[in-house]
């Protein structure tokens, strides 16, 4: 009886154990694709600080017009980056802070492709 008792709590002790550090893994990976989230968004910001000089030089109202709306995505974009960073500090469980860094991937995607659209315009 002894034997089965420390055998099941062993066995306990581990599952909680690898519980633990695959959540502990889980959370790693997160913060380096929000690193990532963040590298990138601070790379199209770049790029959209630059096409709004050139935007604001033009008489072009359309331009102008169009340039406000992909910024718009851009904003969204940093807006789902920062839930994922809420996501996280507040320990959400992985499944929740994965769907949000797929949102914000999807939204990187968004500004990137209405910024290369924008360009396009020029």
């Amino acid at each position: 009886m002894i034997v089965a008792t420390v055998v099941i709590l062993a066995y306990l002790g581990f599952q909680s154990l690898s519980s633990f550090i695959s959540a502990d893994a889980s959370s790693g990976n997160a913060n380096e694709q929000l690193a990532t989230l963040q590298s990138q968004y601070a790379s199209l910001k770049a790029q959209y600080d630059g096409v709004r000089v050139q935007v604001q030089a033009t008489s072009n109202n359309q331009l102008k017009t169009d340039y406000n709306n992909a910024e718009l995505e851009l904003v969204k974009a940093q807006s789902a980056i920062n839930d994922v960073s809420s996501a996280i500090s507040v320990g959400k469980p992985s499944a929740e802070v994965n769907s949000r860094i797929q949102t914000a991937q999807q939204q990187m995607q968004t500004a990137n492709s209405a910024l290369a659209n924008l360009k396009s315009e020029m």
